[in-house]
Protein backbone atom coordinates (compact mmCIF):
# COMPACT_ATOMS: atom_id res chain seq x y z
CA UNK A 1 0.00 0.00 0.00
CA UNK A 2 1.36 3.43 -0.49
CA UNK A 3 2.35 5.93 1.82
CA UNK A 4 2.14 9.23 2.38
CA UNK A 5 4.96 10.10 1.43
CA UNK A 6 5.41 8.33 -1.89
CA UNK A 7 2.09 9.68 -2.73
CA UNK A 8 2.93 13.34 -2.09
CA UNK A 9 6.23 12.27 -3.98
CA UNK A 10 4.39 11.64 -6.86
CA UNK A 11 2.34 14.51 -6.61
CA UNK A 12 5.15 17.08 -6.51
CA UNK A 13 6.79 15.19 -9.96
CA UNK A 14 3.92 15.76 -11.42
CA UNK A 15 3.06 19.40 -10.67
CA UNK A 16 6.85 19.82 -11.70
CA UNK A 17 5.86 18.76 -15.12
CA UNK A 18 2.36 19.78 -16.09
CA UNK A 19 1.49 23.15 -13.67
CA UNK A 20 3.53 26.19 -13.15
CA UNK A 21 4.73 28.04 -9.93
CA UNK A 22 2.06 30.77 -10.21
CA UNK A 23 -0.48 28.43 -11.28
CA UNK A 24 0.11 26.02 -8.10
CA UNK A 25 0.16 29.02 -6.09
CA UNK A 26 -3.23 29.70 -7.14
CA UNK A 27 -4.79 26.20 -6.44
CA UNK A 28 -3.01 26.01 -2.96
CA UNK A 29 -4.61 29.81 -2.23
CA UNK A 30 -7.59 27.97 -2.72
CA UNK A 31 -7.19 25.33 -0.97
CA UNK A 32 -6.11 27.41 1.82
CA UNK A 33 -8.98 29.88 1.53
CA UNK A 34 -11.25 26.74 2.19
CA UNK A 35 -9.28 25.37 4.81
CA UNK A 36 -9.40 28.53 6.81
CA UNK A 37 -13.16 29.10 5.72
CA UNK A 38 -14.02 25.63 7.51
CA UNK A 39 -12.04 26.41 10.23
CA UNK A 40 -13.73 29.46 11.39
CA UNK A 41 -17.15 27.68 10.65
CA UNK A 42 -15.92 24.62 13.33
CA UNK A 43 -15.32 27.90 15.45
CA UNK A 44 -18.26 29.70 15.15
CA UNK A 45 -20.67 26.73 15.33
CA UNK A 46 -19.09 25.09 18.68
CA UNK A 47 -19.13 28.17 19.79
CA UNK A 48 -23.23 28.45 18.78
CA UNK A 49 -23.61 25.02 20.25
CA UNK A 50 -22.07 25.21 23.15
CA UNK A 51 -23.84 28.55 23.82
CA UNK A 52 -27.32 26.65 22.88
CA UNK A 53 -26.55 24.53 25.84
CA UNK A 54 -25.97 26.45 28.55
CA UNK A 55 -28.80 29.19 27.79
CA UNK A 56 -31.87 25.49 27.69
CA UNK A 57 -34.92 26.06 29.35
CA UNK A 58 -33.91 24.52 32.62
CA UNK A 59 -30.48 27.19 32.57
CA UNK A 60 -32.90 29.91 31.84
CA UNK A 61 -34.18 30.16 35.13
CA UNK A 62 -31.00 30.24 36.89
CA UNK A 63 -29.50 32.56 34.16
CA UNK A 64 -28.94 35.72 36.08
CA UNK A 65 -27.18 33.62 38.86
CA UNK A 66 -24.89 31.22 36.24
CA UNK A 67 -23.31 34.74 34.88
CA UNK A 68 -21.08 34.53 37.79
CA UNK A 69 -20.34 30.77 37.39
CA UNK A 70 -20.38 30.03 33.45
CA UNK A 71 -17.22 32.10 32.71
CA UNK A 72 -15.17 30.84 35.48
CA UNK A 73 -15.78 26.76 34.63
CA UNK A 74 -15.13 27.64 31.05
CA UNK A 75 -11.36 29.38 31.83
CA UNK A 76 -10.71 26.47 33.93
CA UNK A 77 -11.75 24.05 31.41
CA UNK A 78 -9.00 25.57 29.14
CA UNK A 79 -6.53 26.20 31.54
CA UNK A 80 -6.69 22.37 32.18
CA UNK A 81 -6.73 21.12 28.14
CA UNK A 82 -3.83 23.67 27.65
CA UNK A 83 -1.88 21.47 30.59
CA UNK A 84 -2.96 18.16 30.09
CA UNK A 85 -3.90 17.92 25.96
CA UNK A 86 -2.39 20.30 23.96
CA UNK A 87 0.79 20.95 26.47
CA UNK A 88 2.34 23.83 24.33
CA UNK A 89 1.96 27.73 24.35
CA UNK A 90 -1.27 28.75 22.04
CA UNK A 91 -0.51 32.67 22.35
CA UNK A 92 -3.12 35.60 21.17
CA UNK A 93 -3.95 34.43 17.56
CA UNK A 94 -2.66 37.49 15.25
CA UNK A 95 0.16 38.57 17.48
CA UNK A 96 1.91 35.28 16.88
CA UNK A 97 1.11 34.66 13.33
CA UNK A 98 2.83 38.14 12.91
CA UNK A 99 5.60 36.75 15.39
CA UNK A 100 5.99 33.54 13.39
CA UNK A 101 6.49 35.33 10.39
CA UNK A 102 9.19 37.96 11.17
CA UNK A 103 10.95 35.79 13.01
CA UNK A 104 10.20 32.11 12.03
CA UNK A 105 10.20 32.47 8.38
CA UNK A 106 6.27 31.58 8.27
CA UNK A 107 6.94 28.42 10.59
CA UNK A 108 3.73 27.97 12.27
CA UNK A 109 3.56 24.78 15.10
CA UNK A 110 1.34 21.90 13.87
CA UNK A 111 -0.41 22.48 17.49
CA UNK A 112 -1.86 25.66 16.31
CA UNK A 113 -4.31 23.85 13.61
CA UNK A 114 -6.98 22.22 16.29
CA UNK A 115 -5.38 24.46 19.71
CA UNK A 116 -7.92 27.26 19.38
CA UNK A 117 -10.71 25.21 17.68
CA UNK A 118 -11.02 23.75 20.75
CA UNK A 119 -10.13 26.38 23.42
CA UNK A 120 -11.67 30.00 22.03
CA UNK A 121 -15.31 28.15 21.83
CA UNK A 122 -15.49 27.02 25.22
CA UNK A 123 -13.44 30.21 26.32
CA UNK A 124 -16.23 32.05 24.52
CA UNK A 125 -19.39 29.71 24.99
CA UNK A 126 -19.16 29.74 28.68
CA UNK A 127 -19.42 33.86 28.18
CA UNK A 128 -15.40 34.59 28.31
CA UNK A 129 -15.91 38.57 26.87
CA UNK A 130 -13.92 37.86 23.50
CA UNK A 131 -14.28 37.39 19.88
CA UNK A 132 -13.22 34.48 17.74
CA UNK A 133 -11.98 36.73 15.03
CA UNK A 134 -8.04 35.76 16.32
CA UNK A 135 -8.39 32.28 16.87
CA UNK A 136 -9.92 31.67 13.26
CA UNK A 137 -7.23 33.57 12.20
CA UNK A 138 -4.93 31.80 14.32
CA UNK A 139 -5.91 28.50 13.06
CA UNK A 140 -5.77 29.42 9.20
CA UNK A 141 -2.42 30.73 9.30
CA UNK A 142 -1.56 27.40 11.12
CA UNK A 143 -3.40 25.55 8.29
CA UNK A 144 -1.77 28.27 5.35
CA UNK A 145 1.77 26.98 6.95
CA UNK A 146 1.47 23.58 7.14
CA UNK A 147 0.46 23.11 3.04
CA UNK A 148 2.94 25.53 1.94
CA UNK A 149 5.60 23.49 4.30
CA UNK A 150 3.23 20.36 2.61
CA UNK A 151 3.99 21.20 -0.53
CA UNK A 152 7.52 22.55 -0.36
CA UNK A 153 6.86 26.08 -1.21
CA UNK A 154 9.81 28.67 -0.28
CA UNK A 155 9.77 31.58 2.33
CA UNK A 156 7.94 34.08 0.17
CA UNK A 157 5.33 31.96 -1.42
CA UNK A 158 4.26 30.20 2.54
CA UNK A 159 3.94 34.16 3.88
CA UNK A 160 1.70 34.71 1.08
CA UNK A 161 -0.84 31.57 1.56
CA UNK A 162 -0.82 32.50 5.68
CA UNK A 163 -1.97 36.15 4.38
CA UNK A 164 -4.41 34.47 2.24
CA UNK A 165 -5.38 31.92 4.99
CA UNK A 166 -6.21 35.40 7.00
CA UNK A 167 -8.30 36.82 4.23
CA UNK A 168 -10.21 33.40 4.57
CA UNK A 169 -10.46 33.35 8.39
CA UNK A 170 -11.92 37.29 7.89
CA UNK A 171 -14.40 36.39 4.86
CA UNK A 172 -15.77 33.65 6.19
CA UNK A 173 -16.18 35.35 9.66
CA UNK A 174 -18.05 38.38 8.13
CA UNK A 175 -19.18 37.13 4.84
CA UNK A 176 -16.76 40.06 3.34
CA UNK A 177 -14.72 39.38 1.13
CA UNK A 178 -13.16 42.79 0.03
CA UNK A 179 -12.66 43.76 3.54
CA UNK A 180 -11.21 40.33 3.87
CA UNK A 181 -8.28 41.36 1.68
CA UNK A 182 -8.13 44.73 2.60
CA UNK A 183 -7.18 43.28 5.81
CA UNK A 184 -4.50 40.75 5.24
CA UNK A 185 -3.05 43.48 3.49
CA UNK A 186 -2.94 46.46 6.58
CA UNK A 187 -2.28 43.92 9.19
CA UNK A 188 0.41 41.53 7.29
CA UNK A 189 1.81 44.42 5.85
CA UNK A 190 1.39 42.15 2.74
CA UNK A 191 2.45 43.75 -1.06
CA UNK A 192 -0.90 44.47 -2.99
CA UNK A 193 0.61 43.20 -6.38
CA UNK A 194 -0.77 41.29 -8.73
CA UNK A 195 1.08 38.47 -7.48
CA UNK A 196 -0.27 38.44 -4.59
CA UNK A 197 -4.04 40.03 -5.41
CA UNK A 198 -5.15 37.11 -7.11
CA UNK A 199 -4.11 34.44 -4.52
CA UNK A 200 -5.66 36.47 -1.90
CA UNK A 201 -8.95 36.78 -3.95
CA UNK A 202 -9.35 32.99 -4.81
CA UNK A 203 -8.47 32.30 -1.03
CA UNK A 204 -11.26 35.01 0.05
CA UNK A 205 -13.76 33.63 -2.68
CA UNK A 206 -13.03 30.45 -1.60
CA UNK A 207 -13.84 30.68 2.70
CA UNK A 208 -17.03 32.77 1.58
CA UNK A 209 -18.15 30.39 -0.65
CA UNK A 210 -17.64 27.74 2.15
CA UNK A 211 -19.66 30.00 4.54
CA UNK A 212 -22.33 30.55 1.92
CA UNK A 213 -22.84 26.45 1.35
CA UNK A 214 -22.87 25.78 4.77
CA UNK A 215 -24.55 28.81 6.18
CA UNK A 216 -26.58 30.07 3.65
CA UNK A 217 -26.90 33.66 3.58
CA UNK A 218 -27.10 34.03 7.24
CA UNK A 219 -25.04 36.70 8.28
CA UNK A 220 -23.54 38.64 11.71
CA UNK A 221 -25.39 41.21 11.35
CA UNK A 222 -28.45 41.56 9.52
CA UNK A 223 -29.06 45.29 10.01
CA UNK A 224 -29.75 47.17 6.26
CA UNK A 225 -28.81 50.49 5.68
CA UNK A 226 -32.43 52.64 6.20
CA UNK A 227 -31.17 56.06 7.07
CA UNK A 228 -28.83 58.08 4.21
CA UNK A 229 -25.73 60.69 5.38
CA UNK A 230 -26.84 64.27 5.68
CA UNK A 231 -24.04 66.64 5.36
CA UNK A 232 -25.81 68.91 8.77
CA UNK A 233 -24.61 66.00 10.88
CA UNK A 234 -20.88 66.36 9.56
CA UNK A 235 -19.36 68.14 12.68
CA UNK A 236 -21.55 65.77 14.80
CA UNK A 237 -19.63 62.86 13.30
CA UNK A 238 -16.20 65.02 13.78
CA UNK A 239 -16.79 64.82 17.50
CA UNK A 240 -17.39 61.53 17.07
CA UNK A 241 -14.35 60.70 15.71
CA UNK A 242 -12.31 62.31 18.45
CA UNK A 243 -14.89 60.11 21.13
CA UNK A 244 -14.07 57.01 19.50
CA UNK A 245 -10.19 57.89 18.89
CA UNK A 246 -10.13 58.44 22.76
CA UNK A 247 -12.26 55.24 24.15
CA UNK A 248 -9.58 53.79 21.24
CA UNK A 249 -6.54 55.29 23.80
CA UNK A 250 -8.07 54.28 26.42
CA UNK A 251 -8.96 50.59 25.31
CA UNK A 252 -5.32 49.92 24.12
CA UNK A 253 -3.73 51.92 27.14
CA UNK A 254 -6.06 49.54 29.87
CA UNK A 255 -5.18 46.09 27.52
CA UNK A 256 -1.28 46.88 28.41
CA UNK A 257 -2.04 47.58 31.88
CA UNK A 258 -4.22 44.92 32.92
CA UNK A 259 -1.90 42.41 30.71
CA UNK A 260 1.18 44.09 32.68
CA UNK A 261 -0.95 43.05 36.16
CA UNK A 262 -1.31 39.70 35.30
CA UNK A 263 2.53 39.14 34.07
CA UNK A 264 3.39 39.61 37.92
CA UNK A 265 1.75 36.14 38.80
CA UNK A 266 4.31 33.91 38.04
CA UNK A 267 2.00 30.87 38.62
CA UNK A 268 -0.64 29.97 36.12
CA UNK A 269 -3.49 29.12 39.04
CA UNK A 270 -3.13 31.84 40.99
CA UNK A 271 -3.71 33.79 37.82
CA UNK A 272 -6.61 31.73 36.32
CA UNK A 273 -8.11 32.17 39.54
CA UNK A 274 -7.55 35.96 40.13
CA UNK A 275 -8.73 36.24 36.81
CA UNK A 276 -11.83 34.15 36.41
CA UNK A 277 -13.21 35.79 39.26
CA UNK A 278 -12.89 39.39 38.13
CA UNK A 279 -14.22 38.51 34.67
CA UNK A 280 -17.49 36.32 36.82
CA UNK A 281 -18.18 39.53 39.10
CA UNK A 282 -18.33 41.84 35.85
CA UNK A 283 -20.72 39.60 33.75
CA UNK A 284 -22.36 39.52 37.19
CA UNK A 285 -22.88 43.25 37.36
CA UNK A 286 -22.99 44.31 33.52
CA UNK A 287 -24.45 40.80 31.98
CA UNK A 288 -24.32 42.25 28.37
CA UNK A 289 -20.30 41.99 28.58
CA UNK A 290 -21.02 37.99 28.41
CA UNK A 291 -20.07 36.63 25.07
CA UNK A 292 -19.11 37.84 22.01
CA UNK A 293 -21.69 40.00 21.99
CA UNK A 294 -23.05 39.92 18.67
CA UNK A 295 -26.85 40.21 20.18
CA UNK A 296 -26.23 43.48 21.97
CA UNK A 297 -24.72 44.60 18.41
CA UNK A 298 -27.67 43.69 16.49
CA UNK A 299 -30.47 44.94 18.99
CA UNK A 300 -28.57 48.04 19.09
CA UNK A 301 -28.81 48.59 15.32
CA UNK A 302 -32.50 47.43 15.07
CA UNK A 303 -33.11 50.44 17.35
CA UNK A 304 -34.24 47.84 20.08
CA UNK A 305 -32.31 48.92 23.09
CA UNK A 306 -34.34 47.20 25.87
CA UNK A 307 -33.28 44.10 24.10
CA UNK A 308 -29.64 45.17 24.12
CA UNK A 309 -30.17 45.51 27.70
CA UNK A 310 -33.00 43.25 28.96
CA UNK A 311 -30.30 41.11 31.03
CA UNK A 312 -29.34 44.23 33.34
CA UNK A 313 -30.08 43.06 36.33
CA UNK A 314 -30.92 46.22 38.28
CA UNK A 315 -34.58 47.56 38.56
CA UNK A 316 -34.16 50.78 36.15
CA UNK A 317 -36.86 52.50 33.58
CA UNK A 318 -35.08 51.81 29.91
CA UNK A 319 -37.59 54.17 28.72
CA UNK A 320 -35.87 56.70 30.70
CA UNK A 321 -33.04 57.32 27.86
CA UNK A 322 -30.40 58.99 29.91
CA UNK A 323 -29.74 55.49 32.17
CA UNK A 324 -29.58 53.94 28.85
CA UNK A 325 -26.93 55.88 27.83
CA UNK A 326 -25.23 55.53 31.40
CA UNK A 327 -25.84 51.66 30.85
CA UNK A 328 -24.53 51.81 27.15
CA UNK A 329 -21.27 53.80 28.61
CA UNK A 330 -20.57 51.51 30.78
CA UNK A 331 -20.53 48.40 28.25
CA UNK A 332 -18.05 50.88 26.26
CA UNK A 333 -15.44 51.55 30.05
CA UNK A 334 -15.69 47.58 31.22
CA UNK A 335 -15.80 45.63 28.04
CA UNK A 336 -11.98 46.43 27.38
CA UNK A 337 -11.52 45.22 31.17
CA UNK A 338 -13.66 41.89 30.69
CA UNK A 339 -12.14 41.33 27.60
CA UNK A 340 -8.21 41.81 28.57
CA UNK A 341 -9.12 39.67 32.37
CA UNK A 342 -10.50 37.17 30.19
CA UNK A 343 -6.76 36.80 28.09
CA UNK A 344 -4.75 37.76 30.79
CA UNK A 345 -6.56 34.95 33.06
CA UNK A 346 -6.10 32.12 30.71
CA UNK A 347 -8.45 32.35 28.48
CA UNK A 348 -8.19 31.80 24.10
CA UNK A 349 -10.30 34.33 21.95
CA UNK A 350 -9.86 37.82 19.89
CA UNK A 351 -10.19 41.62 20.23
CA UNK A 352 -12.03 42.14 17.28
CA UNK A 353 -15.69 41.67 17.94
CA UNK A 354 -15.39 43.76 21.26
CA UNK A 355 -13.77 47.03 19.71
CA UNK A 356 -17.28 46.37 17.48
CA UNK A 357 -19.04 45.84 20.96
CA UNK A 358 -17.10 48.56 22.23
CA UNK A 359 -18.09 51.37 19.43
CA UNK A 360 -21.19 50.43 18.89
CA UNK A 361 -22.32 51.20 22.29
CA UNK A 362 -20.72 54.31 22.56
CA UNK A 363 -21.44 55.42 19.03
CA UNK A 364 -25.40 54.12 20.00
CA UNK A 365 -24.75 56.37 23.49
CA UNK A 366 -23.30 59.54 21.53
CA UNK A 367 -26.21 59.81 19.33
CA UNK A 368 -28.98 59.05 21.92
CA UNK A 369 -26.99 62.07 24.01
CA UNK A 370 -27.52 64.47 20.36
CA UNK A 371 -31.22 63.64 20.34
CA UNK A 372 -31.78 64.50 24.33
CA UNK A 373 -30.41 68.06 23.14
CA UNK A 374 -33.33 68.25 20.47
CA UNK A 375 -31.35 67.52 17.56
CA UNK A 376 -32.22 64.33 15.00
CA UNK A 377 -30.03 61.79 14.23
CA UNK A 378 -29.81 57.96 13.12
CA UNK A 379 -28.85 56.12 15.75
CA UNK A 380 -28.52 53.12 13.78
CA UNK A 381 -25.87 55.59 11.54
CA UNK A 382 -24.12 56.50 14.69
CA UNK A 383 -24.23 52.86 15.93
CA UNK A 384 -22.26 52.05 12.92
CA UNK A 385 -19.99 54.67 12.67
CA UNK A 386 -18.64 53.71 15.95
CA UNK A 387 -17.61 50.59 15.31
CA UNK A 388 -15.60 51.56 12.35
CA UNK A 389 -13.97 54.22 14.89
CA UNK A 390 -12.94 51.85 17.75
CA UNK A 391 -11.60 49.40 14.77
CA UNK A 392 -9.76 51.89 13.23
CA UNK A 393 -8.04 53.15 16.31
CA UNK A 394 -7.41 50.15 18.21
CA UNK A 395 -6.48 47.78 15.28
CA UNK A 396 -5.01 50.44 13.85
CA UNK A 397 -6.21 49.12 10.27
CA UNK A 398 -8.82 52.36 8.47
CA UNK A 399 -9.18 51.09 5.98
CA UNK A 400 -10.00 47.54 7.36
CA UNK A 401 -13.04 48.69 9.32
CA UNK A 402 -14.49 51.53 6.50
CA UNK A 403 -14.64 48.36 4.05
CA UNK A 404 -15.88 45.99 6.48
CA UNK A 405 -18.79 48.29 8.13
CA UNK A 406 -19.63 49.40 4.42
CA UNK A 407 -19.71 45.75 3.54
CA UNK A 408 -21.42 43.69 6.01
CA UNK A 409 -23.90 46.30 6.52
CA UNK A 410 -24.56 47.64 3.00
CA UNK A 411 -23.81 51.14 4.38
CA UNK A 412 -22.01 52.17 1.25
CA UNK A 413 -24.10 55.39 1.46
CA UNK A 414 -22.19 56.48 4.85
CA UNK A 415 -18.86 56.25 3.09
CA UNK A 416 -18.33 60.05 3.74
CA UNK A 417 -18.24 59.61 7.88
CA UNK A 418 -16.91 56.46 7.88
CA UNK A 419 -14.28 57.53 6.37
CA UNK A 420 -13.88 60.82 8.63
CA UNK A 421 -14.59 59.30 11.69
CA UNK A 422 -12.35 56.23 11.09
CA UNK A 423 -9.45 58.94 9.80
CA UNK A 424 -9.85 61.05 12.98
CA UNK A 425 -9.97 57.72 15.23
CA UNK A 426 -7.24 56.35 13.86
CA UNK A 427 -5.10 59.49 13.64
CA UNK A 428 -5.65 60.45 17.19
CA UNK A 429 -4.86 57.19 18.70
CA UNK A 430 -1.69 56.71 16.75
CA UNK A 431 -0.61 59.86 18.10
CA UNK A 432 -0.71 58.56 21.74
CA UNK A 433 -0.39 54.77 20.75
CA UNK A 434 2.43 54.47 18.08
CA UNK A 435 1.40 50.41 17.59
CA UNK A 436 -1.96 48.21 17.45
CA UNK A 437 -2.48 45.87 20.32
CA UNK A 438 -1.55 43.26 18.20
CA UNK A 439 1.75 44.59 17.33
CA UNK A 440 2.78 46.74 20.11
CA UNK A 441 4.92 44.53 21.60
CA UNK A 442 6.81 42.87 18.70
CA UNK A 443 7.78 46.66 17.82
CA UNK A 444 9.32 46.86 20.64
CA UNK A 445 11.68 43.82 20.39
CA UNK A 446 11.92 44.90 16.87
CA UNK A 447 10.45 41.67 15.73
CA UNK A 448 7.50 43.62 13.86
CA UNK A 449 7.03 43.00 10.01
CA UNK A 450 5.81 45.97 7.78
CA UNK A 451 5.82 47.73 4.36
CA UNK A 452 9.77 48.27 4.97
CA UNK A 453 11.31 45.29 2.53
CA UNK A 454 14.52 46.22 3.86
CA UNK A 455 13.99 46.22 7.14
CA UNK A 456 11.86 43.20 6.65
CA UNK A 457 14.76 41.22 5.69
CA UNK A 458 16.93 42.63 8.56
CA UNK A 459 14.46 41.00 10.97
CA UNK A 460 14.25 37.79 9.31
CA UNK A 461 17.70 37.42 9.66
CA UNK A 462 19.09 34.66 12.06
CA UNK A 463 22.52 35.73 13.96
CA UNK A 464 23.55 32.17 13.86
CA UNK A 465 23.57 32.52 10.06
CA UNK A 466 26.09 34.67 9.94
CA UNK A 467 28.59 34.04 12.99
CA UNK A 468 31.79 32.67 11.83
CA UNK A 469 33.53 30.80 14.46
CA UNK A 470 37.02 29.88 12.46
CA UNK A 471 39.00 31.94 14.81
CA UNK A 472 42.03 31.66 16.52
CA UNK A 473 41.48 32.22 20.06
CA UNK A 474 44.40 33.88 22.26
CA UNK A 475 44.85 33.89 26.62
CA UNK A 476 46.07 37.81 28.15
CA UNK A 477 49.11 35.90 29.44
CA UNK A 478 50.44 33.85 26.19
CA UNK A 479 53.73 35.45 25.16
CA UNK A 480 54.36 36.40 22.06
CA UNK A 481 56.11 32.54 20.82
CA UNK A 482 53.27 30.94 21.84
CA UNK A 483 50.99 33.63 20.18
CA UNK A 484 52.95 32.94 17.02
CA UNK A 485 53.11 29.46 17.38
CA UNK A 486 49.37 28.37 18.33
CA UNK A 487 47.39 31.18 17.04
CA UNK A 488 49.17 32.94 13.96
CA UNK A 489 50.69 29.97 12.48
CA UNK A 490 46.89 27.77 12.69
CA UNK A 491 44.72 30.65 11.17
CA UNK A 492 44.02 32.29 7.63
CA UNK A 493 42.41 35.28 9.91
CA UNK A 494 43.97 38.32 10.88
CA UNK A 495 42.02 39.29 13.95
CA UNK A 496 42.33 37.06 17.12
CA UNK A 497 39.87 37.20 19.93
CA UNK A 498 41.56 37.21 23.27
CA UNK A 499 39.77 35.55 26.45
CA UNK A 500 40.48 34.88 29.82
CA UNK A 501 39.92 31.70 31.80
CA UNK A 502 36.48 31.27 31.73
CA UNK A 503 36.11 32.52 28.08
CA UNK A 504 34.95 35.49 28.72
CA UNK A 505 36.12 38.31 25.96
CA UNK A 506 38.41 40.70 26.87
CA UNK A 507 39.85 42.03 23.69
CA UNK A 508 41.07 41.82 20.28
CA UNK A 509 45.15 41.29 18.86
CA UNK A 510 45.36 42.18 14.76
CA UNK A 511 47.89 40.76 12.81
CA UNK A 512 49.42 44.14 11.43
CA UNK A 513 49.70 45.35 15.56
CA UNK A 514 52.82 42.41 15.60
CA UNK A 515 54.02 42.09 12.04
CA UNK A 516 56.95 44.20 12.78
CA UNK A 517 58.20 42.37 15.62
CA UNK A 518 56.52 38.58 14.55
CA UNK A 519 60.32 37.44 13.71
CA UNK A 520 62.25 38.98 16.37
CA UNK A 521 62.95 36.14 18.51
CA UNK A 522 64.29 37.87 21.79
CA UNK A 523 60.86 38.94 22.14
CA UNK A 524 59.14 35.74 22.14
CA UNK A 525 59.27 34.93 25.78
CA UNK A 526 59.65 38.43 27.50
CA UNK A 527 56.59 40.27 25.11
CA UNK A 528 52.92 38.88 26.30
CA UNK A 529 49.64 39.05 24.40
CA UNK A 530 48.31 41.48 26.61
CA UNK A 531 50.67 44.27 25.22
CA UNK A 532 48.99 44.11 21.71
CA UNK A 533 45.50 44.12 22.58
CA UNK A 534 43.33 46.43 22.22
CA UNK A 535 39.52 46.78 22.51
CA UNK A 536 37.45 45.92 19.80
CA UNK A 537 35.80 49.01 17.74
CA UNK A 538 32.74 47.49 18.76
CA UNK A 539 30.95 44.40 20.49
CA UNK A 540 28.13 42.72 19.35
CA UNK A 541 25.71 40.89 21.76
CA UNK A 542 24.06 37.97 21.12
CA UNK A 543 20.09 39.52 21.31
CA UNK A 544 20.83 42.27 18.73
CA UNK A 545 18.32 42.59 16.13
CA UNK A 546 20.29 42.84 12.63
CA UNK A 547 19.45 46.35 12.28
CA UNK A 548 21.39 47.50 15.55
CA UNK A 549 24.44 45.00 13.76
CA UNK A 550 24.46 46.95 10.55
CA UNK A 551 24.70 50.13 13.08
CA UNK A 552 27.38 49.20 14.34
CA UNK A 553 28.94 48.15 11.07
CA UNK A 554 28.77 51.44 9.63
CA UNK A 555 29.21 53.36 12.78
CA UNK A 556 33.07 51.76 13.10
CA UNK A 557 33.83 51.22 9.99
CA UNK A 558 34.99 47.51 10.16
CA UNK A 559 35.05 44.81 8.63
CA UNK A 560 35.34 42.16 11.70
CA UNK A 561 33.57 42.67 15.08
CA UNK A 562 33.18 40.03 17.81
CA UNK A 563 29.95 38.48 19.35
CA UNK A 564 29.46 38.04 22.93
CA UNK A 565 26.56 36.30 24.66
CA UNK A 566 26.36 36.79 28.60
CA UNK A 567 29.95 38.02 28.21
CA UNK A 568 31.52 34.60 26.71
CA UNK A 569 32.99 34.99 23.37
CA UNK A 570 31.09 33.20 20.44
CA UNK A 571 32.54 34.32 17.35
CA UNK A 572 32.78 37.18 14.75
CA UNK A 573 30.51 38.97 12.33
CA UNK A 574 32.14 39.62 9.08
CA UNK A 575 30.72 42.75 7.12
CA UNK A 576 30.75 40.49 4.12
CA UNK A 577 29.09 37.70 5.27
CA UNK A 578 26.30 39.78 6.83
CA UNK A 579 25.77 41.91 3.38
CA UNK A 580 26.10 38.77 1.71
CA UNK A 581 23.04 37.06 3.32
CA UNK A 582 21.16 40.01 3.68
CA UNK A 583 21.22 40.40 0.10
CA UNK A 584 20.41 36.65 -0.09
CA UNK A 585 17.18 37.48 2.43
CA UNK A 586 16.24 40.11 0.34
CA UNK A 587 15.54 38.26 -2.70
CA UNK A 588 13.78 35.37 -0.73
CA UNK A 589 11.44 38.01 0.18
CA UNK A 590 11.07 39.74 -2.57
CA UNK A 591 11.21 37.59 -5.36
Amino acid sequence: MPTAKYIFTKIHLWRYKHISERQFVYVLSILVGFLAGLGTLILKNMTFFIESMLESNFMKDFKSSLYFIFPIIGLILVYYIKVKLIKKPIGHGISTTLYSISKKSGIIEKHKMFASLITAPITVGFGGSAGLQGPAVSTGAAFGSYVSQLFRMNTKTRMLLIGCATAGAMSSMFQAPVAAIIFAVEIFSLDLAFASLVPLLLASVSAVITSYFFLGQNVLFGFKLQDAFEIKDILLYVLLGIGTGIASVYFSKMYLAITRFFSRFSNNLKRLIVGALAIGVLLFFIPPLYGEGYGLINSLLDGDTKSALADIPYNIDLNNAWMVIVMLLMITVFKAIAMTTTFASGGVGGIFIPTLVMGSALGNAFAKVVNQFGFSVSESNFTLIGMTGLMAGVLHAPLTAIFLIAEITGGYDLFVPLMLVAAISYALTKYFVSNSIYTIELAKRGELITHNKDKNALMMMKIDQVIETNFSVLQSEMTLGEMLKQGVAKSSRNIFPVLDENQQFLGIVLLDDVRSIMFDQSLYDSTTVSLFMKPAPEVIFYNDSMEVIMGKFKGTGAWNLPVVKDKTYIGFISKSKLLTAYRNKLIEVTS
